[in-house]
């Protein structure tokens, strides 16, 4: 499958088929959400935020590429993430695109 946040494929025709998308709710657990809160007394990264944005990621592509493979899709077109908190430590990850068949 191949993915790109442009409108086109260098090279290629295709067809739009649908909108897809994957999305997915992730938080920490409470150690790691505790540990979190005392580094932003003294700054600097917070790593366990990192991994848990990047599985969120990963997650929500995973699940609109299998949506894309449903429809018979060959690449996905004008890919965009978005994020929002939902509550302290949870924050909720979508990705959406358009799916395309090759000519």
């Amino acid at each position: 499958m191949i993915l790109v946040n442009i409108d086109h494929i260098p090279g290629r025709e295709f067809e739009a088929l649908s909108i897809v998308k994957g999305s997915t709710i992730q938080s920490k657990h409470v150690g790691k959400d505790i540990m979190s809160s005392l580094k932003t007394i003294v700054g600097g990264e917070i790593t366990s935020y990192n991994e848990m944005m990047n599985d969120a990621r990963a997650l929500a592509t995973k699940r609109m590429v299998q949506d894309a493979e449903q429809l018979g899709a060959d690449a996905i077109v004008n890919i965009r993430y978005a994020s929002s908190a939902i509550m302290q430590g949870a924050a909720e990850v979508i990705v959406y695109g358009t799916a395309v068949k090759f000519k």
